[in-house]
């Protein structure tokens, strides 16, 4: 027996009851996206610990490389916004574990606190930059992608975010 022709499958989904209505393609969008974070989050993680800082969590990671993004001292609503979480407490939680490992510090700008990386989280960071470079880099370039439609999917997936920020925030009013 002969499998149908890929395109005949129809989109690939894990909720074929989401992929009934009048945009399929979403749920096909929603599924990819998931196993992607999923994929995401693993080599956070994995690629942190490779670089010699073991037991953080995908948040951890993402908060330690934007408080070291430019150098610059950081607030908890500049975070999350750049972030979009919208759950601060899970990113103050975040802030207060990489001070206590000594890859961040507090600090105060005016009345505000802020934190800012340490030169042990910048030696992190850097250390994940070359792991990355050494085995996603390569890996994605010997794929030959293109860059300029690497930047058109995120630009994409950005846009999309707004879309389902806004019907969260439909929904949270229903």
């Amino acid at each position: 027996m002969t499998s149908p022709p890929p395109d005949t499958l129809g989109p690939i989904v894990s909720s074929g009851h989401l992929a009934s209505g009048a945009l399929p393609a979403l749920s096909e969008f929603e599924f990819a996206m998931n196993m992607t974070v999923h994929a995401f989050q693993r080599w956070m993680i994995r690629c942190m610990a490779a670089a010699g800082v073991p037991d953080l969590s995908p948040l951890d990671v993402l908060v330690l490389h934007n408080v070291n993004h430019r150098g610059k001292p950081k607030r908890l609503a500049d975070i999350c916004l750049v972030l979009n979480i919208e759950d601060t407490h899970l990113v103050n939680y975040a802030l207060k574990k990489l001070e206590r490992l000594k890859l961040l510090k507090g600090g105060r700008k005016g009345k505000e606190k802020t934190v800012e990386v340490t030169p042990a989280g910048e030696e992190a960071c850097r250390r994940y930059a070359q792991i990355r470079e050494q085995l996603l880099v390569r890996s994605v370039r010997a794929t030959g992608t293109d860059p300029a439609r690497l930047s058109e999917i995120a630009a994409a997936m950005r846009s999309l975010s707004g879309q389902y920020d806004q019907a969260a925030r439909a929904a949270a009013s229903l």
